[in-house]
């Protein structure tokens, strides 16, 4: 059994050192487009599925109104994308891909790809960290909201 009071044998601490680095990584490739690793992931959001309200694509990323409206902003700012409110319900905003976002997308998700492959990280490898980070996350998700409960 680990020795749970040494740094070195929390898990915490290598997920938050991981991110650290990943941080890291995608702050340089996307540094060039213009864009920050959050921005990102609400591209990667809008690639899988465009138009949708600021309220689906919160609860897609798991991000806040405060966090998102400004970030949405920026991004607009920077023509990545545009904001519609709806003419059935005007308290639905609706996010959609400006051009550049979709001209940009294979070079984007080019530069990603070849970081990772950069860091030595094979398909199996990839697919066997995502499966188990899901895991993770969902045993973690579960506790937490038995917690709440």
């Amino acid at each position: 059994m680990n020795d749970f009071r040494s740094l070195n044998s929390q898990l915490c601490f290598a997920v938050y050192e991981t991110a650290g680095e990943f941080n890291k990584l995608y702050t340089s490739v996307l540094q060039p487009f213009g864009l920050t690793y959050p921005q990102y992931l609400v591209l990667l959001a809008l690639w899988e599925r465009d138009e949708v309200t600021m309220k689906e694509l919160g609860a897609k990323l798991d991000l806040g109104t405060g966090t998102l409206t400004p970030m949405i902003s920026r991004m607009q700012e920077n023509g990545w994308v545009r904001k519609e409110r709806s003419k059935e319900d005007e308290r639905k905003v609706f996010i959609y891909l400006e051009e550049k976002a979709h001209q940009q997308q294979r070079a984007i998700t080019k530069r990603v790809a070849e970081e990772i492959e950069l860091c030595q990280i094979n398909v199996d490898e990839y697919k066997e960290l995502m499966t188990r980070l899901n895991d993770l996350h969902q045993k973690l998700k579960k506790r937490t909201n038995s917690a709440d409960a």
